[in-house]
């Protein structure tokens, strides 16, 4: 069995805003974003730029792409990957799932669509 991160009702995140999970409370080595976008879908990605190392939690949320706050680049929710410069490397992805109306985080564990 994988670790869960319970983060609360699901209805407490609203569309597209982001949530820093710290990196003590996911268990991983990095923080985490975790994302409500606008198509209704939560989505969590590593929360560093593979640009700088910038805060992805304090970005903006755009359709299913999460843009850094200090340069721009955008990264697919879905996927991690990097669509517009200057990011070319892609970030981790993980999964979120709603259960019983709770966020559940998933670290380590990739979104279904992640390359």
């Amino acid at each position: 069995m994988t670790h869960r991160v319970n983060l609360g009702p699901a209805d407490q995140l609203p569309e597209r805003q982001v949530m820093q999970v710290t990196a003590k409370k996911a268990g991983t080595k990095g923080d985490i974003a975790v994302v409500h976008a606008e198509d209704g879908g939560f989505y969590a990605v590593d929360d560093e730029c593979s640009h700088e190392a910038v805060s992805l939690s304090e970005g903006f949320v755009e359709d299913e792409t999460l843009e850094c706050p200090m340069h721009g680049a955008a990264f697919c929710l879905r996927t991690g990957a990097a669509e517009t410069p200057p990011a070319f490397e892609p970030i981790k992805t993980h999964l979120v799932t709603v259960e019983d109306g709770d966020l559940v985080l998933h670290p380590g564990v990739p979104h279904p669509e992640a390359e």
